[in-house]
């Protein structure tokens, strides 16, 4: 009896085992679809140039959108918005500049990853282009000029007429801790320098 038992404690323990990974497997697409029906973290929409086309621009409204940046403490680089803010018509096509920098001697790895306020703006914020669809590799104290192209939906609730756009960049490098990363800034060409 007391190996029965022990054999169904053991089957129980496995299904237990593989019921919490099927679940921690399957949080990311749940988390999406959440975000996607309810607009929750912010999540931004990614649009095609086609898609954004026939939309009617808004002239007699215009909509603040602010931008945010921040740097994870793992990730020594600099990164910020060359505009702090810029005002648009809904339907318009907007481009906006980021500029990043490597602090370090060695390449790095980074990912933005971008939300949007009001979470209710989310679903009206299309980007178009973005440098966070993809990572970023920054040689030893390289700067970048990175681009948005976006457009805030027509179909934007009127009573919004600010969206903050917040972008942190995270290390992707796994291989890499934050130890070993050597933080001063590494010797560039003046005119590189902001």
């Amino acid at each position: 009896m007391n190996e029965q038992t022990n054999k169904k404690t053991a089957t129980r323990l496995l299904l237990v085992a593989v019921a919490m990974f099927g679940f921690g497997y399957a949080l990311v697409p749940l988390y999406d679809l959440l975000c996607d029906v309810t607009g929750l973290n912010g999540k931004t929409q990614r649009a095609d140039v086609s898609e954004i086309k026939n939309q009617k621009i808004i002239l007699d409204r215009l909509v603040k959108v602010e931008f945010t940046t921040m740097v994870n403490t793992n990730l020594p680089w600099k990164f910020k918005a060359l505009q702090n803010k810029v005002s648009v018509h809904p339907g318009e096509l907007t481009t906006v500049k980021f500029l990043v920098r490597n602090m370090t001697d060695m390449a790095i790895t980074g990912q933005a990853i971008p939300s949007v306020a009001p979470s209710k703006a989310a679903n009206h914020f299309k980007k178009i282009e973005c440098f966070c669809f993809t990572q970023q590799t920054l040689q030893p104290g390289e700067e970048k000029e990175m681009a948005v192209q976006f457009v805030v939906d027509s179909k934007l609730a009127p009573e919004i007429d600010t969206i903050t756009l917040a972008y942190t960049f995270f290390n992707s490098n796994k291989n890499i801790k934050t130890g070993l990363i050597k933080k001063q800034p590494v010797a560039v060409a003046a005119n590189n320098s902001k």
